[in-house]
């Protein structure tokens, strides 16, 4: 239970009564509490603003590199994990999830490889110990090409 203290401070109280098996006995506890709440501003937004298909060899053909330009708003991410899905973003194929390094300006590059061409639904998540904040996309790839 909660009350208010009988002398001019108004913290509340805590009573706490706790079963004591060996006997039926009750335990009283009673005592002031604080606490602090910590308002962080967190991830606000995430947003993909390029995507750049990297021209390959013929012998480094097997799969296609993509490289996605992201700024984001708000503090500074610490990991990035992209999911590459179906079109219609429903069906999961590959999930990779990486730690950043963001010291001032949150513009950050990230590459991912596709095995074979085709459409896909990227959705990219950064995050911090407090927020995510997540963008997506979708995207061809058309063996080494991208639009």
């Amino acid at each position: 239970t909660t009350e208010p203290s009988s002398d001019s401070d108004s913290s509340p109280t805590v009573e706490s009564v706790e079963d004591n098996p060996d006997g039926g006995c009750h335990i009283y506890r009673n005592g002031y509490y604080g606490s602090s709440i910590d308002v962080v501003e967190g991830i606000l937004e995430v947003n993909i603003i390029q995507m750049t298909s990297i021209q390959m060899t013929e012998s480094q053909a097997e799969n296609s590199l993509v490289d996605f330009v992201v700024t984001c708003q708000g503090s500074l991410p610490t990991d990035v994990c992209t999911v590459v899905s179906d079109p219609t973003c429903q069906v999961s194929k590959s999930m990779v999830c990486d730690p950043i390094v963001v010291t001032d300006e949150c513009l950050l590059t990230i590459r991912r490889a596709f095995e074979e061409p085709g459409t896909y639904c990227i959705n990219i998540t950064l995050g911090d110990d407090t927020s995510q904040a997540l963008a997506s996309a979708l995207i061809s790839v058309n063996g080494g090409k991208s639009t």
